[in-house]
C-alpha cells in the first residue's frame, strides 16, 4: 500500500474548498453569538459509556472505540457532539436557567452514511437547554433557517414531524424494546409490509394509527386530518399543536409534514426538523427537541437543537476563486515594509514575489502587483 493513502471515505480538504469551509464556519459561529449562543468546545475522545449511555447509544455502531494506555478503559472518538454538550450543560456548568451553547468540531463514523459520503464531518450546531416551551423549539428552528441563509443556502424546504406521536401509540401497547424498534424502523423506511408484519401483536386501532401515519404526507393542511383521525390522546393533541405553533412561527419557507419521519426516535423526544436544499441529496441540517439527553448525567434538562456538516455543504456550494492578492517584491525598503505591514492591517492578502521562481502572479492568486514608481511604492493592476 502507498503510504500517501488515506483511509477509505476520509479525505485531505484542499485549497480552496478548506477556505470556504473556515468561512463557513467563522460565519455560522458569529451568527450564533448575535442569539446569545456560548461557543464550547469538547474534546474529541472520551470514555465510551459517557458517549453512548442512554440518548448516545444508537451511536454505538458509528463510533470508533480505543482504548486508554493510561487506564485500560474503552474510549471513544466522538461520532457525535450532542450527547457531550449535554454533558458540559449538566455538570460543567451546572446552570439552573435557560442555557445556549454552540459548538463547532469534527467528529467520525466507523461507516459512512452512503456510498459518495465521507466519515469524517464538520459539524456546527446549537442548543437551547432549560426551556420545555414550544418557544425555544421556535427559536433553535429560526437560527437554523438564518444559518442557512448566511452561508448562501436562501432557499430552503423544511420538513417537519413529531415522535411524541409514536410514543404515545406505542405507551398504549406495552410492548418491549425490541418490537417497538423493529415498528420504529418499519415506520422510518416507509415499508407497509414490514410494518404489518411487526404490526401483528398491535391492536387494529395503533396498527391503523400507523399505518395513517406511514402513508400520510404533504403540507401543513394534512395535520387537520390527522387530528380528526388519530387517537383522541391528550400528547397526541399537544404534539399536533405544537407543530401549528411552529409553523406560524417559520415565515417565507415552504413547509411539508411527515409524521412518520423518525429519525433519531431514540434520541429525539418530540418536534423534529430537517432543512432540504437544491443540489444536496441529503439534508443540510436536522434538529428536534430531545429532553432526555441530560438524564444519563443526572440532570434531565429541556433541550431543542439543531446541527449541520459544513463539509458538506462547503462542498456542495459552488467555488469562485477569482484573484485577488496583491504580489510584493522582495526587499528591505521601510516604505515597502510599511505599506506592506498597512496592506496586511485592512485584512487585503499580500504575498511576497520569492526570487527565482516562474510562478505567475495569478497562479499566486494575485490580480495586483505592489511597483515602485521612482518616489514611492503603489499598488496597480496587472
Amino acid at each position: 500500500m502507498q503510504n500517501w493513502l488515506l483511509p477509505e471515505f476520509i479525505e485531505d480538504i484542499l485549497p480552496p474548498d478548506a477556505q470556504k469551509i473556515e468561512q463557513l464556519r467563522r460565519q455560522v459561529l458569529d451568527l450564533f453569538a448575535c442569539w446569545g449562543y456560548k461557543q464550547v468546545t469538547p474534546p474529541m475522545v472520551e470514555y465510551l459509556h459517557s458517549l453512548l449511555t442512554g440518548a448516545g447509544h444508537d451511536l454505538d455502531l458509528k463510533t470508533f472505540k480505543v482504548v486508554d494506555q493510561l487506564t485500560g478503559q474503552l474510549m471513544g472518538l466522538r461520532a457525535d457532539l450532542s450527547p457531550q454538550v449535554a454533558r458540559i450543560d449538566a455538570h460543567q456548568l451546572n446552570f439552573n436557567g435557560v442555557n445556549r451553547l454552540c459548538y463547532a468540531g469534527v467528529v467520525l463514523h466507523t461507516l459512512p452514511d452512503g456510498l459518495l459520503q465521507s466519515r469524517e464531518f464538520l459539524q456546527v450546531g446549537a442548543e437551547l437547554y432549560g426551556h420545555s416551551g414550544i418557544e425555544a423549539d421556535c427559536e433553535i428552528q429560526n437560527l437554523m433557517l438564518e444559518a442557512l441563509y448566511v452561508i448562501g443556502l436562501s432557499k430552503p424546504h423544511l420538513d417537519l414531524g413529531h415522535v411524541g406521536i409514536f410514543h404515545a401509540l406505542m405507551r398504549e401497547t406495552h410492548l418491549d424494546a425490541d418490537i417497538q424498534s423493529a415498528l420504529f424502523d418499519a415506520m422510518r423506511t416507509k415499508d407497509p409490509d414490514a410494518l404489518k408484519t411487526q404490526g401483528k401483536m398491535l391492536s387494529s386501532k395503533v396498527l391503523d394509527s400507523l399505518i395513517f401515519l406511514q402513508n400520510l404526507s404533504g403540507g401543513p393542511e394534512i395535520l387537520d386530518e390527522a387530528r380528526r383521525l388519530l387517537p383522541k390522546e391528550a400528547a397526541i393533541g399537544r404534539a399536533l399543536a405544537d407543530l401549528v405553533l411552529l409553523i406560524e412561527n417559520t415565515k417565507n419557507v415552504s413547509i411539508g409534514i411527515d409524521l412518520a419521519d423518525l429519525h433519531g426516535y431514540h434520541y429525539h423526544s418530540g418536534v423534529v426538523f430537517a432543512a432540504y436544499c437544491s443540489g444536496f441529496s441529503q439534508p443540510v441540517a436536522r434538529g428536534g427537541r430531545y429532553d432526555r439527553v441530560g438524564e444519563v448525567f443526572g440532570r434531565a434538562r429541556p433541550a431543542t437543537g439543531f446541527s449541520m456538516n459544513l463539509r458538506a455543504i462547503g462542498r456542495g456550494l459552488s467555488t469562485s476563486n477569482p484573484s485577488s492578492g496583491i504580489l510584493a517584491p522582495i526587499g528591505s525598503d521601510p516604505l515597502l515594509s510599511e505599506l506592506v505591514k498597512s496592506l496586511r492591517a485592512q485584512g487585503e492578502v499580500v504575498v511576497s514575489d520569492l526570487p527565482g521562481h516562474q510562478t505567475t502572479a495569478v497562479e499566486l492568486g494575485c490580480d495586483r502587483v505592489i511597483r515602485y514608481n521612482g518616489t514611492d511604492y503603489v499598488v496597480v493592476p496587472i
